[in-house]
């Protein structure tokens, strides 16, 4: 996810190669956690999808099964490369931000991930189950389960689950998902009509709308069936926050722990603690251990270094790993000889996409972007990137993790011209009446990113483009690029399904109601027929159909609009150290899984 980008209102995903659908839901297979891939082999994980089932009330039901072997106490240490910008789960939106949050925050609902086969299942985790609709799934009821607290002892009380939604509506939260908010207030920014000043004034959205007629019910009202409500509500920003301790901006640095472990020493920049927390209760949780003592985060870790310590396996490295650095392009032959190292590595399949976005504001002519598209050296720039262990050449705008995904869609040939079919762009350029036609390529300041723009530069040279190069801070790299009235013409960028279904990645990266500064549609695509086919897959109730006409519209939307070039599906390849146990994979948010982890 070379990504030192930082996001606003995405999922996305910050590695080299970074960031899911309505019917029947599905995912990648996960690695179970034991051992690594076999370096004889092409150690391109398998791409098939497997549906995610919604768990029972079982299911949902505390204690989580012990892992065979595992012990109870330590210190893993965690290499991680980008510092956590945020805390508060309301502004959580990024891949090592996401997977991070499972230690301390709870959500109504979240997935369970099989020690053994890396299936996922959907339970209930504050919630007893992943909730009851009513009214033609209009409306939707979660009870709380009994004996959960905060770290400091506090209940946790639907109150404060009515307190963690209606703060999404303050001006201050910008970064996290806004699906929840949409579907109850209204789509686009106008859910914030509803509630301007989130609850800090007192107002509460009406009980037609969110309801807590008691501590343990939270009732949720729709104005047309969602029947996605159970995995929205797994989403980070949907779990519960004390409106007493509520801090608004200031909860960035310091949110209440509801999970096995609760937040110390936090060091911007630097570092951060996560340690026991002794209130929760794992009666209360099907889905998280309390194995080891503490995780103790370290940042600044670039892949080169957390590559060559994790190999090592030396001294405190060895109850060392890291949740989403990968493997170092540079370093990847020398892994794959290392039979020791691969024996603790996985490669998994992301959900994340790779594109190259196109600004159909500058760049009207679909003719001209066509071009683009067929000029454009989709493998030659996953090469920059790792190669196989970092990805696949990408033929659509969605990728094999979800179940409907064509791998022969391949509408501009990528995987037959990984360099680029300079040829064809020349006729499409020639018949345009546009030869010689002026692009502005924007790219990261990264190492990797610098030399894959020249592997851009001169593929689309080659095709008759005039190329000039932009380089951009990565920092502030997808606020540069997230301005609707941005000077760029082509820019990377990568989005990963918030849930499994192809519904959070076509509306919020197509549709023409998102085309605003800091939104995902990159391409400002607004193109009327469009957005009402997006409205009426929208209103779609039967999942199972939902999921075949997005993957449908998706199609159409890169063969007819081209708004982006396809260049990979993202892989993460990745190491940890001898000394631990318990790893997996979480599929849904495309990194390593500290839920089960214990020292040896």
């Amino acid at each position: 996810m070379n990504i030192e980008e930082r996001s606003k209102n995405s999922r996305r995903a910050r590695t080299y190669a970074v960031a899911l659908a309505a019917g029947a839901l599905a995912l990648a297979g996960c690695s179970s956690g034991g051992g690594g891939s076999d370096p004889k082999d092409s150690n391109e994980p398998k791409m098939e999808s497997q549906d995610i089932t919604l768990g029972t009330a079982a299911d949902s039901t505390g204690p989580a099964k012990d892992l065979a072997g595992a012990k109870k106490g330590g210190t893993v240490t965690v290499l991680q490369r980008d510092a956590f910008e945020h805390l508060d789960p309301g502004q959580i939106y990024v891949s090592d931000e996401l997977i991070m949050q499972t230690l301390y925050n709870r959500t109504l609902t979240n997935y369970q991930f099989d020690d053994k086969t890396g299936k996922a299942k959907l339970v209930g985790d504050l919630a007893t189950d992943t909730g009851k609709s009513s009214d033609g799934g209009r409306t939707w009821t979660y009870t709380l389960k009994d004996g959960l607290k905060y770290e400091d002892g506090s209940p946790i009380t639907s109150k404060d689950v009515r307190q963690a939604v209606e703060r999404l509506y303050a001006p201050y939260q910008t970064n996290g998902p806004t699906y929840l908010q949409q579907w109850l207030s209204g789509e686009g920014q106008k859910y914030r009509k509803a509630l301007p000043d989130g609850p800090y004034k007192g107002k509460h959205l009406p009980k037609s709308v969110l309801d807590t007629p008691d501590d343990k019910t939270v009732v949720f009202h729709f104005d047309q069936p969602r029947a996605e409500v159970p995995f929205a509500v797994a989403m980070p920003n949907i779990g519960a926050v004390p409106p007493g301790k509520d801090t608004k901006e200031k909860y960035d640095k310091a949110p209440l722990a509801s999970g096995p472990y609760k937040i110390r020493n936090f060091k911007p920049g630097k570092g951060i603690q996560f340690v026991k927390n002794d209130q929760w209760d794992p009666k209360t949780d099907s889905i998280r251990h309390q194995y080891v003592n503490a995780f103790d985060v370290s940042f600044g870790h670039q892949w080169v270094d957390s590559t060559r310590r994790l190999q090592a396996d030396k001294g405190a490295d060895r109850n060392g790993m890291t949740w989403t650095n990968a493997v170092d392009p540079s370093q990847i032959s020398t892994v794959l000889k290392d039979k020791e190292a691969m024996s603790r590595s996985l490669t998994e399949t992301q959900p994340y996409v790779d594109v190259v976005s196109i600004n159909t504001d500058r760049i009207k002519d679909k003719k001209v972007r066509e071009a683009i598209a067929w000029a454009f050296p989709s493998g030659q720039y996953l090469q920059q990137f790792g190669g196989p262990k970092a990805g696949e050449i990408g033929g659509g705008l969605v990728g094999p993790t979800l179940k409907g995904y064509d791998p022969s869609f391949d509408p501009f040939q990528k995987k037959k011209y990984p360099g680029g079919n300079a040829k064809k762009a020349r006729e499409l350029l020639k018949e345009a009446g546009k030869e010689n036609y002026e692009l502005v390529y924007a790219y990261g300041n990264g190492d990797t990113h610098q030399d894959a723009s020249v592997v851009v530069e001169r593929a689309l040279e080659r095709a008759g483009f005039k190329v000039e190069k932009k380089e951009i801070d990565q920092s502030t790299y997808y606020t540069q690029i997230g301005k609707v009235k941005n000077k760029y013409d082509l820019y990377r960028s990568s989005w990963g399904a918030d849930w499994p279904s192809a519904s959070t990645v076509v509306p919020p990266l197509y549709d023409g109601k998102n085309v605003y500064d800091d939104s995902a549609n990159y391409s400002h695509l607004n193109v009327p027929s469009v957005n009402a086919e997006i409205g009426k897959v929208a209103k779609v109730s039967d999942l199972s159909r939902a999921t075949s006409e997005w993957i449908k519209l998706s199609e159409k939307i890169l063969s007819d609009e081209i708004p982006a070039v396809p260049t990979f599906y993202n892989r993460l390849f990745t190491l940890w150290g001898s000394g631990i146990g318990g790893v997996k994979f979480n599929s849904v948010y495309g990194a390593v899984d500290p839920t089960a982890v214990f020292i040896k």
